[in-house]
């Protein structure tokens, strides 16, 4: 493909509430520009954008994809997100390397939930946007509702740049508001609110900029091309955000929205600075994107592909990389080669032979680099901060059904964990069970789904267990003695023991203070061994205790007899006995929550986390929502995040974080003891 200058080119995050049509507009766009040969459509699965098995089968976007059309001399590069929240991942990486986005509104629906949600996360990366008013052609639709939804929800410098001609089936083109062409094509009634539209733009642009409001305030007319240079340096400072309208499976208002993009978006050049650190000061470093400068790029995601390996994806801030050549990862510390480069146009790749400022492109098979990691020339250093991506709010513990499974599963749980850094998978040390995570039901529907078809990997989900600990709450001393005589050489090993409470965070203390020789010092690590070895196994549901401090003071042995066997058995009697004489108790996780919920659900989150034995912390207020910090048991919370879905209509989310131990109370915890002694039994019959 032939290079195009980097003020020419244009970079869209396209995001919307799930089911506004953003994936349908993605392929409307491409085809419109001549890039695809047909038009794609989700719904008969032949969409260029939504091309994975899961994605056709489930009609919905579940990973981000770049693609790249060419439209007016200009060069864009469209990223299409998923909409749903569980893969609200995906929309948090696109944002790191896109320099605007592009909000996808459903006319029947208006502003939902999803929408909110991505708008944030736009304002949070403070980038140039405009809004597309999808699906007028459908009945119930009704621009000017919409459009009075969006100022209301978004702010009142969403502003109407066309006026839709026709309405619901009647729908056959847009109006441009600033030129007024075909404005007489439109109704009486029609004319008069689009003149009112175009009277609000006209305002805003005046009050963008001096001079034309000092003429606007005289009551001269503003010139069609005073009004169109005053729109793009409006749009870029975010004063204005401009509304443009369409159906994108008519094709209505597609080509409209093109020109708009490479009219009134940013280009690389646009962004005066992008901050970083230098590598070896640590301190701030600021480069300024060029196609002339040192190569600078950021890894913002990676694909496995069938074909070609691991596919790394990365946008170039500045400078030029070319194929058959190399770089610098900063942030790993290690040179990298690479072969061909590409850019993705769904699951094609074109190979190109050089790639400069503001291209995001693939290149496969890399050794080390990973998604979030910086790329750089290794003269001239930096390190862009990683991509941070929202923890895993739902988790299930996971068992390969058969032995062949079992032989595959490590390998393939890595290999979706580089592609999605939202998923998690652990292994819990007390439960010995392996833990998958993520950020919602759906998404680990569909990782499970992906590890049987293309890593032919089944499994059982089931939900974990929780890591329960034992501990104690007072001082106990004790005797344990082990002697045994069964002809020959026997066995002997004598210790006196002392526990004490620690208190939480201080896990286990082990102290000597033997006196006299009454147990050979040689013998004692075997007594700690054995101390440890005991206190794995607890003695009230079989979980570790914790919180100990072990004191040896007194013990006796035999000069034949005695072993590091028989101390370290003689060492796991005494604790035990201490233990059981120590009023131990059960302690379980504590989870710091935090709700992100609108203000007419807080009473009923407020009451349901105190129903889970939570304690309210406190509220506060973040970005137009109402934040409520409470901490709660993990037991509790397991199944939360769709509890929480169904009690605010999916408005609401919460992340939550480990932060301590407490005791469990004594009703619920001799239930947990009663079920793990009947567990026990079981296994040993």
């Amino acid at each position: 493909m032939a290079q195009v200058n980097v003020e020419k080119i244009r970079s869209v995050a396209i995001v919307a509430h799930s089911g506004a049509g953003k994936t349908s507009l993605a392929d409307a766009l491409l085809y419109a520009a001549g890039a695809n040969s047909r038009l794609g459509k989700v719904n008969d699965g032949t969409s260029i954008c939504d091309y994975n098995e899961d994605e056709i089968e489930r009609k919905i976007t579940i990973n981000s994809k770049p693609m790249h059309l060419d439209w007016q001399e200009a060069r864009i590069y469209l990223v299409d997100t998923p909409g749903y929240a569980d893969f609200i991942g995906e929309v948090f990486s696109t944002l790191t390397v896109c320099d605007s986005g592009l909000l996808v509104i459903d006319a029947a629906s208006g502003v939902e939930v999803g929408s909110e949600r991505v708008w944030g996360l736009l304002n949070k990366h403070n980038l140039p946007r405009a809004i597309f008013v999808n699906k007028l052609d459908k009945e119930n639709t009704d621009f000017l509702t919409a459009l009075s939804e969006i100022k209301k929800h978004l702010g009142k410098q969403c502003l109407a740049l066309q006026f839709p001609n026709g309405k619901e089936a009647d729908f056959k083109a847009v109006v441009n508001l600033l030129d007024q062409q075909g404005l007489k094509s439109l109704s009486d009634s029609d004319q008069a609110k689009a003149a009112q539209l175009r009277k609000d733009l006209v305002e805003a642009l005046a009050e963008c900029n001096d001079a034309l409001l000092e003429q606007y305030l005289e009551g001269k007319e503003l010139t069609l091309e005073q009004l169109n240079q005053a729109l793009r340096p409006a749009v870029l400072s975010g004063k204005i955000i401009p509304v443009f309208c369409g159906a994108a499976t008519q094709e209505l208002g597609v080509k409209e929205l093109l020109t708009g993009i490479v009219d009134l978006l940013n280009s690389p050049l646009d962004k005066e600075k992008i901050v970083g650190a230098d590598p070896s000061t640590k301190q701030p470093k600021e480069i300024k994107p060029s196609s002339d400068g040192s190569f600078y790029a950021q890894v913002f995601k990676t694909i496995l592909d069938p074909y070609v390996g691991q596919l790394t994806l990365f946008k170039v801030f500045s400078g030029n990389l070319g194929a058959n050549s190399g770089f610098y990862n900063s942030s790993k510390m290690v040179k990298e080669r690479i072969g061909k480069l590409y850019l993705l146009q769904g699951k094609e790749q074109q190979s190109v032979e050089s790639v400069s400022c503001g291209d995001i492109a693939a290149v496969a098979k890399l050794k080390e680099t990973a998604t979030g990691d910086t790329l750089c020339s290794e003269k001239d250093q930096i390190i862009f901060s990683p991509i941070i991506f929202p923890e895993p709010a739902i988790s299930s513990s996971v068992k390969p059904k058969s032995r062949s499974d079992e032989e595959k599963i490590s390998t393939a749980l890595t290999k979706l964990t580089n592609e999605d850094p939202t998923f998690k998978v652990s292994r819990d040390q007390v439960t010995k069970e392996l833990i998958i995570s993520g950020i919602g039901d759906l998404h680990l529907d569909v990782m499970v789904n992906r590890l049987k078809k293309k890593f032919e990997v089944e499994v059982e989900l089931g939900v974990p267990k929780v890591a329960y600990k034992e501990t104690i709450t007072k001082n106990t001393k004790a005797q344990g003695k082990y002697k045994k005589q069964s002809g020959g050489r026997g066995q002997y090993g004598d210790v006196w023991l002392e526990v004490e409470p620690l208190r939480t965070g201080d896990n286990f203390e082990f102290v000597d203070k033997l006196f006299g020789g009454s147990v050979p010092k040689n013998y004692v690590p075997s007594v700690e061994k054995g101390v440890k070895q005991a206190m794995s196994e607890g003695i009230l549901a079989g979980y570790p205790l914790v919180n100990m401090r072990v004191i040896i003071y007194d013990g006796s042995y035999h000069p034949v007899d005695s072993s590091d066997m028989a101390f370290q058995i003689a060492g796991a009697m005494a604790l035990r006995k201490c233990a059981q004489e120590a009023s131990p108790v059960l302690l379980e996780p504590i989870m710091d929550v935090e709700v992100l919920v609108p203000d007419e659900f807080m009473g009923q989150i407020s009451a349901d986390l105190s129903s889970r034995r939570g304690r309210i912390l406190g509220m506060d207020v973040r970005s137009g929502m109402q934040v409520v910090k409470a901490q709660v048991p993990l037991a509790e919370i397991f199944k939360y995040a769709t509890d929480l879905r169904s009690m605010t209509q999916g408005r609401a989310s919460y992340s939550m974080k480990f932060t301590r131990y407490d005791q469990v109370p004594q009703k619920i915890a001799a239930t947990i003891i009663e079920k793990a002694k009947k567990e026990k039994e079981e296994k040993n019959n």
